[in-house]
């Protein structure tokens, strides 16, 4: 049976967003076209490093020459997407893998989200013997899929990165994070360490 696709080709918006408090953030992706919303759940870190590859992909674009389409070097001021996610928050599926890439031909940068692939049962084998088993990953049931411009997507990145920097701040000394009572600091023998 053929995959749900979730296509956005291009969609009005595209962004990263949380819902909870510090420390409770739930991290969805969220694309919008018309009256059609599709949120995907996924961790924080998968939102940080998307963010920062695409910043990295349209750097190297834009470093490379060779396209026609306008590629901002920063995100246009007027362009800044700080609004919240629009509701209702429905999650479609929980992201697995994510891949980046840049269609040369429509000069976009597409972004395709796979849901986490459930494993049934675990190989077992001697701590010598070699098992060299061919992987067959069962085809997705969902796949997310938003193609957008590269202004778009240096918007979304920049979204990225400040939904990210949003939540508890991070101990000066351990870089684990600072709730808001505190928390017991490994580099301080176990004393609690607050918001300075």
């Amino acid at each position: 049976m053929a995959p749900l696709v979730h296509k956005f080709d291009p969609p009005e918006r595209f962004i990263a967003g949380t819902v909870g408090e510090p420390g409770q953030r739930a991290f969805f992706l969220q694309a919008r076209a018309g009256a059609r919303v599709t949120s995907v759940a996924l961790e924080k870190q998968q939102v940080q490093i998307l963010g920062e590859r695409i910043d990295e992909l349209l750097d190297e674009l834009l470093g490379s020459g060779g396209v026609a389409v306008v590629i901002p070097a920063i995100t246009p001021i007027d362009l800044i997407d700080n609004g919240p996610l629009d509701q209702p928050i429905v999650e479609e599926f929980r992201a697995g893998t994510i891949t980046l890439s840049w269609d040369v031909e429509d000069e976009r940068v597409v972004v395709e989200v796979f849901p986490v692939v459930e494993v049934d049962a675990p190989i077992e084998a001697d701590e010598d013997d070699l098992v060299d088993l061919p992987i067959e990953e069962p085809e997705p049931d969902e796949i997310f899929v938003v193609r957008i411009s590269p202004t778009q997507a240096r918007v979304f990145a920049t979204r990225a990165g400040s939904v990210v920097q949003a939540g508890r701040p991070a101990c000066q000394f351990c870089g684990g994070p600072i709730d808001p009572a505190g928390h017991l600091c490994p580099r301080a023998n176990g004393y609690r360490r607050t918001q300075s």
